[in-house]
C-alpha cells in the first residue's frame, strides 16, 4: 500500500509553483529547489514532476552530466539506477536536464532517480524529445509555463530491475501559461512514432481521468472548467 501521509519537504523557491502543484494519489510530495514531485513507491518513480519553465532556465551553458543517484528526499528511497542496467530502457528524464540550465545545482537535481522513468530509446530520443523541444519553444513564446509531466501509472504494468520499476504505456505533459490563459495536454503512447505532435493532444480532463490527478486544483473552478476541456494545438501555434 502507498504511504498516504502528506509529506512536503522544502517549499519550492518559486512560491507560484507551490500554488499550482497537482494533487497526489500517494501523499508523498517532495520539493527540490527547481521542481516538485509526487513519488509512487509502488511503481518506484514519480507519478508527476511539476516545475516552472522560463527564459532564464534555457541557457547555452554546457554542464558536465553527473551520474544518476537515488534521491535523498524520498523517505522510502527512490529506485536504484542499477534497475535500468541491461534492461533495454533509457533512464528517461521527466523534468529534462535541458530545462534546468540556470545553474549547475538545478541541472544536477534532474539526475535524481525520482525524476526518471523507463523509456524506450527510440521514444525518448524521438517523439518525446520533439515534444520537449516544442515545450521549450512555447515557454519562450508565452513568457513562461507551468509544466506537469509523468508516466501514466496503473496496475499490471511491465517492470524492470530487482525493485520492479514500472514501465508506463503512456506518458503525458500538461502545460499552463503563467498568465493562465492557455492550457493543453499531451498523451503519448510509449512507442516510436513519426506522427506530428498535434496527434497526441488530449484534454486535461481526459488525462485526469486516466491518472486520478487534479493538475491545477487552485485555479478557480470557472477557469479550470473552461481550460481543461480544450485541446487545440492550433491555438498554441498562433
Amino acid at each position: 500500500m502507498e504511504n498516504k501521509e502528506f509529506v512536503v519537504h522544502e517549499e519550492p523557491t518559486n512560491s507560484s509553483l507551490f500554488d499550482y502543484l497537482p494533487t497526489s494519489t500517494t501523499g508523498a510530495i517532495y520539493s527540490h529547489s527547481s521542481y516538485s514531485f509526487s513519488y509512487s513507491e509502488n511503481h518506484e518513480q514519480s507519478e508527476w514532476v511539476a516545475y516552472v519553465l522560463e527564459k532564464n532556465d534555457l541557457t547555452n551553458l554546457n554542464f558536465q552530466r553527473p551520474f544518476f543517484e537515488q534521491d535523498p528526499l524520498v523517505e522510502t528511497a527512490s529506485a536504484d539506477w542499477r534497475n535500468y542496467k541491461n534492461s533495454g530502457y533509457d533512464k528517461g528524464h521527466l523534468c529534462p536536464a535541458a530545462d534546468r540550465k540556470s545553474s549547475f545545482s538545478d541541472y544536477n537535481e534532474t539526475f535524481f532517480t525520482s525524476n526518471i522513468s523507463p523509456q524506450k530509446h527510440d521514444f525518448n530520443s524521438g517523439v518525446w524529445n520533439r515534444l520537449e523541444e516544442k515545450v521549450r519553444y512555447w515557454a519562450l513564446k508565452y513568457d513562461g509555463l507551468y509544466i506537469v509531466t509523468g508516466g501514466v501509472l496503473n496496475d499490471n504494468l511491465k517492470s524492470i530491475g530487482k525493485e520492479k520499476v514500472s514501465v508506463p504505456k503512456y506518458f503525458y505533459k500538461v502545460l499552463l501559461t503563467k498568465d493562465g490563459s492557455r492550457m493543453i495536454g499531451f498523451l503519448v503512447p510509449h512507442q516510436k512514432s513519426n506522427q506530428p505532435l498535434y496527434e497526441f493532444t488530449a484534454t486535461v480532463d481526459d488525462i485526469e481521468k486516466m491518472t486520478g490527478i487534479d493538475f491545477f486544483p487552485k485555479l478557480s473552478d470557472t477557469i479550470e472548467n473552461e481550460l481543461e476541456t480544450k485541446s487545440d494545438y492550433k491555438e498554441w501555434s498562433f
